[in-house]
């Protein structure tokens, strides 16, 4: 699959579904992402980038270069852009909160940006930036935080990584593919400018 000349080397990437664990192997008999990929992407060692918990989905990286999957996943290094869905009302306090941040027992949780981009009945559907990404980052964050009308937490119902600095995934569920060189050189250059 995808055997065009100009494509990368040492980078694919996959839009991960729901429901599978960003691991080699899982002791618990769960979904790997590997079942996703060919064989060989097991076999010689490729690697994900940082990680989407199992309920998460969107845009992974693979690579074989731990140069690369280092500064992908560098705190601060490059911005990573979500699309969620939040189960409460969220307000512009709640956006102010994200902002700058909750404290936790993960160390402090914040966004760089939040926007609201779609409501239905009690849910809400808000887009944020990060430049960092730790364990379950997004859900704590919001989960941290409770909904004014009802009293409730607030909970993160849906999570899809959409973009990795200048790489903004555009395939369908469950599908991978290499990315092109000019993807590459791109991505690259603006994450080695930053390191």
């Amino acid at each position: 699959m995808n055997q065009i000349k100009d494509h990368s080397k040492e980078l694919l990437v996959l839009n991960k579904p729901k429901g599978y664990v960003v691991t080699r192997s899982d002791e618990r008999g769960r979904k790997t992402v590997y079942t996703l990929l060919p064989d060989w992407v097991f076999d010689e060692g490729w690697m994900p980038v940082g990680r989407l918990d199992l309920e998460s989905k969107g845009l992974l990286f693979f690579t074989t270069n731990g140069k690369i999957g280092d500064a992908l996943t560098r705190p601060g290094n490059c911005i990573k852009i979500y699309e969620i869905w939040v189960r409460g009302h969220v307000s512009e306090e709640h956006i102010a909160t994200a902002i700058n941040g909750v404290h936790s027992p993960h160390g402090i949780l914040k966004a760089l940006q939040v926007e609201k981009i779609g409501m239905g009945g009690a849910k809400t559907k808000l887009r944020i930036t990060l430049n960092e990404g730790k364990n379950r980052h997004i859900r704590r964050l919001f989960g941290a935080m409770k909904d004014t009308k009802f009293g409730t937490p607030l909970k993160v119902l849906d999570l899809k990584r959409i973009s990795i600095d200048s790489f903004k995934l555009d395939l369908e569920s469950g599908k991978w593919r290499y990315l092109l060189k000019e993807e590459e050189q791109i991505l690259l250059k603006g994450i080695f400018n930053n390191a």
